[in-house]
C-alpha cells in the first residue's frame, strides 16, 4: 500500500510490525478507513487483533511501519495525544470502572457532569439508563460492554477503535449498536472494529481486513466476501 503525506484517507497504517519484547505479534499489515468508512478486522482468537488496536492508538510502539492521521505521521504519539486529535478507544477487556456508577463511567472525563451527550444511547438502551446510580461492578459482562460502546460513541470522535465491542451481548442489543455505528457513519464518523460476530460485522463494515498469526491473509470490500468466506477465517 502505498503512504502519501496529504491522502484522503482518514487514517492509514502501512508495514506496521510490533509485539512484546522480543516477541513479533504483527508482520508487516496495511490498512486504511475513510470517514464515514468502517473496517472490520477479523481472525481466530491470538492472532493479533488486540495487539494491532493497541498500536494504532499508540499503547504500543511499533517495531517498523507508520501510522498516519490525514496523511500525517504520527509517530510515537501517546494515547492522549491520538484522543485529542480525534481517536477513541474501546478495550477488549477492563471497559468500565467497577467502583464507579454508571454515571460516572460516562462523565468521568468530561468537564461536566452533563449526561445530555447520550440521550440517544440510553434511549437505545433504557436498562442503563434505569442504572446509572448503580454501581458499574455489578452489571453483567454485556452490560458493561454497552456501557463502555456507549461511551465511546458519545465521545462523537472522527475515529472509534472497538476490540470485541459485542462480545457477551444479547442478540437484539447487537443489532441497536450496529445502528448506532451505521448511524454514526451516516453522520462522517469512521471505524475500525475488531470482532468475530459476523452477523454484526456484516451490518457495518465496508471493508474487512483479516489476520492469521500476525499477518494479513486477506483484505478487500466487504462486499468481495460471503458469510461462509469470512467463516473459513475464523474456524481453527
Amino acid at each position: 500500500m502505498a503512504v502519501t503525506a496529504g491522502s484522503a484517507t482518514l487514517f492509514e497504517f502501512a508495514g506496521l510490525s510490533g509485539g512484546y519484547g522480543d516477541t513479533v505479534v504483527l508482520r508487516g499489515i496495511d490498512g486504511s478507513v475513510q470517514a464515514g468508512q468502517t473496517l472490520g478486522v477479523l481472525g481466530r482468537n491470538g492472532v493479533g487483533k488486540t495487539t494491532l488496536l493497541r498500536h494504532l492508538m499508540g499503547y504500543m510502539q511499533p517495531f517498523s511501519g507508520v501510522v498516519l492521521w490525514q496523511g500525517a505521521p504520527l509517530g510515537r504519539s501517546l494515547p492522549f495525544r491520538r484522543s485529542r486529535l480525534g481517536l477513541a478507544y474501546m478495550p477488549q477487556e477492563g471497559v468500565v470502572f467497577d467502583d464507579l456508577s454508571v454515571s460516572d463511567n460516562l462523565t468521568l472525563h468530561r468537564t461536566r457532569r452533563d449526561l445530555s451527550p447520550y440521550a440517544r444511547y440510553l434511549d437505545a438502551f433504557p436498562q442503563l439508563g434505569q442504572r446509572l446510580r448503580q454501581r458499574a461492578g455489578t452489571l453483567s459482562g454485556g452490560e458493561k460492554k454497552m456501557l463502555a460502546f456507549v461511551r465511546v460513541l458519545a465521545e462523537a470522535k472522527p475515529l472509534s477503535l472497538l476490540d470485541e465491542p459485542t462480545e457477551g451481548v444479547q442478540q437484539e442489543n447487537i443489532d441497536l449498536m450496529a445502528m448506532l455505528v451505521r448511524a454514526r457513519v451516516g453522520e462522517g464518523a469512521a471505524f475500525i472494529i475488531v470482532e468475530q460476530n459476523l452477523g454484526f460485522l456484516q451490518q457495518v463494515m465496508d471493508t474487512v481486513l483479516v489476520l492469521d498469526h500476525g499477518r494479513c491473509v486477506a483484505q478487500g470490500r466487504a462486499d468481495e466476501f460471503d458469510r461462509e468466506r469470512l467463516a473459513g477465517f475464523l474456524r481453527v
